[in-house]
């Protein structure tokens, strides 16, 4: 129960005795409303004298009737009209009044609740705290992506060149390597990207802080074809984000690993249309607005979802289920359904969602 002096106490306090205010007026008539009684029956007797005295009003007949009756109750039937007029225009100011009254009260009350939430040494309440603490999160995890992005890491120092083809070489660790020929690219070279990394990097790190996440994107963007679609895929990420469209704020229907792999297969259309499983209208609005007008944003989004499609294709002969589902739950996953449902590849329309977001 709030405390007698609080401000919703005073609001109901106030509210109340205006409330009896209201009623006791009505009972009790106004100095307008007395006046236009003390006026209506001045004119009545006024009248009565007059019709009496001068003898007007007995000529028969119904038009003499009809003016008799307008001369004297006309004059009363507008007074009357006056007097209702300016009581609404006095119940009109008292509810005006009581109504920025309650706002008052209702602005002190928040501005005491914002006050009291204040740490006492002038710190920022817990809310306010934690949005700032989340933006800053965002803002080096963009500026580390964006860090890599530009930076790419160098490949490994390339072992000494071999004068010809020879036997085995035994390292000091006992481990047998086999020299390889002149000419031979880095990448056979470098052991196979694991899948895990592979997921991890895609779905990029989560803060600045994730080492394990950084640890990942820098091994996976030593492998070719997944640093181009890990650059496709932080363009489209990155030109999403001037739209206020991000990864984390969207929540798709997570569709059936054998869809995916009939899409690694092929599959098109309404096949595989469960995959476009993004059910935002605001974010798919935006997307398919900025598909049409701006031909960087478009030519990102077609760059990107070739990368996707030929890296899923490759991806689905090795994969099991779970390193699928895993897969199609990272960012990179969620901007393909997006952009693949902008731009078609599901054959699910968005022209409803445009048309009511306009």
């Amino acid at each position: 129960m709030p405390p007698s002096n609080s401000p919703a106490s005073r609001i109901a306090t106030g509210k109340t005795a205006t409330g009896k205010a209201a009623d006791s007026a009505q009972v009790r008539l106004s100095g307008t409303e007395v006046a236009a009684l003390v006026l209506s029956v001045l004119w009545l007797v006024l009248g009565a004298v007059v019709f009496a005295v001068f003898g007007l009003g007995s000529s028969d007949g119904a038009l003499g009737f009809l003016i008799t009756a307008l001369v004297i109750f006309l004059p009363v039937a507008m007074i009357w009209v006056a007097a209702t007029a300016a009581r609404t225009a006095r119940v009109m100011r008292e509810e005006s009044a009581r109504l920025h009254a309650a706002i008052d009260a209702i602005r002190k009350s928040y501005l005491t609740q914002s006050q009291a939430l204040v740490a006492p040494g002038g710190g920022q309440n817990s809310v306010a705290r934690k949005l700032d603490e989340i933006a800053a999160a965002q803002r080096k995890t963009e500026t580390a992506l964006a860090t890599f992005s530009s930076s790419r890491p160098l490949p490994s120092v390339l072992p000494p060149r071999a004068t010809a083809p020879g036997p085995a070489q035994v390292a000091p660790d006992d481990d047998a390597q086999v020299a390889l020929p002149l000419g031979t690219p880095a990448e056979e070279i470098r052991p196979p990207l694991e899948r895990a990394d592979f997921i991890r990097a895609l779905n990029f790190p989560e803060t600045a802080e994730d080492k394990l996440g950084f640890a990942a994107l820098r091994r996976a963007l030593k492998d070719r074809p997944t640093a181009q679609l890990i650059q496709a895929a932080q363009d489209v990420l990155t030109l999403l984000s001037q739209d206020g469209i991000y990864m984390d704020d969207l929540r798709p229907d997570m569709a059936r690993p054998e869809i995916w792999r009939s899409f690694a297969g092929g599959a098109r259309g309404r096949a595989i249309a469960a995959l476009g499983g993004i059910r935002d209208r605001s974010s798919l609005a935006l997307a398919a607005a900025r598909m049409k007008s701006d031909p960087i944003f478009r030519d990102a989004a077609h760059h990107f979802l070739r990368r996707f499609d030929q890296m899923f294709s490759s991806f689905a002969e090795e994969a099991s289920d779970s390193d699928i589902s895993d897969l199609s739950d990272t960012r990179t996953a969620r901007a393909f359904m997006l952009l693949g449902r902008v731009a078609g590849t599901f054959e699910l329309s968005v022209a409803p969602v445009v048309s009511d977001r306009t």
